[in-house]
């Protein structure tokens, strides 16, 4: 879970300075917006499974 989490949040992060790179953001705002997403999506996807009841 943790490979899981870590992958989502740095792929989010890798992918938001290269898109700031891409379209010349002076601010970092994709970077900390694919962040902040990603962080979500990966506390999102580590609950689910924790709340889900095993079979």
């Amino acid at each position: 879970m943790a490979i899981q989490m870590g992958l989502i949040i740095g792929l989010s992060a890798w992918g938001g300075t290269k898109l700031d790179a891409y379209y010349k953001n002076e601010k970092p705002i994709l970077t900390v917006v694919l962040c902040l997403s990603g962080i979500f999506i990966s506390l999102y996807l580590i609950l689910k499974d924790f709340i889900q009841p095993k079979k």
